[in-house]
């Protein structure tokens, strides 16, 4: 006689599209990436981009690569002349590590220099923003966001003016 081997299944498979199922599947993945993803980012992982809003290198960024940290945007923005202009709900740290500048935060300015740390508060209908550096110097700052707080404090993003340097190489396409 001939021996059949069957196999039971206790619980059905995920159903495809099922929004249960593509929960798990996200928290699976996140828990993979902390346990997995870069410790240590090199500088020649950054992506280096010009934005309508500045000249930016991404260390930490959405999905630009793995890291044991998700939650953290951190980049650093090189102002030639200055930025654009946006508004947002703030909650940024902004460390300057070379040159001076100043800021102009819902009207009013504040001059900073290397070693400075720059704080966009939280408030309700954002911080209207803009940073200019010292002529002829080119300024290098490290913002450092993070984005469960971005998050619930219900912060949108609306840029006001477009760095020029963007505006000049797309400005057919703004």
């Amino acid at each position: 006689m001939a021996e059949n081997e069957r196999t039971r299944t206790r619980e059905r498979g995920p159903l495809p599209g099922a929004l249960y199922e593509q929960f798990l599947k996200r928290l699976a993945d996140f828990h993979d990436r902390q346990a997995a993803g870069k410790i240590h980012i090199k500088k020649s992982d950054i992506v280096a981009q010009m934005s309508r809003q500045s000249h930016a290198e991404y260390f930490l960024a959405t999905d630009t690569f793995p890291t044991v940290l998700q939650d953290w945007r951190v980049f650093i923005s090189n102002i030639r002349k200055q930025s654009g202009k946006h508004r947002h709900q703030g909650g940024l740290v902004i460390f300057v590590l070379e040159g001076s500048g100043w800021s102009i935060c819902d009207g009013e300015r504040h001059d900073w220099e290397a070693g400075d740390l720059i704080l966009l508060p939280i408030k309700p209908g954002g911080i209207e923003h803009q940073h200019f550096n010292t002529e002829g110097v080119i300024t290098r700052w490290i913002a450092l966001i993070y984005v469960p707080q971005w998050q619930e404090s219900a912060s949108e993003l609306v840029q006001l003016e477009v760095l020029l340097d963007y505006q000049k190489k797309f400005g057919d396409q703004l």
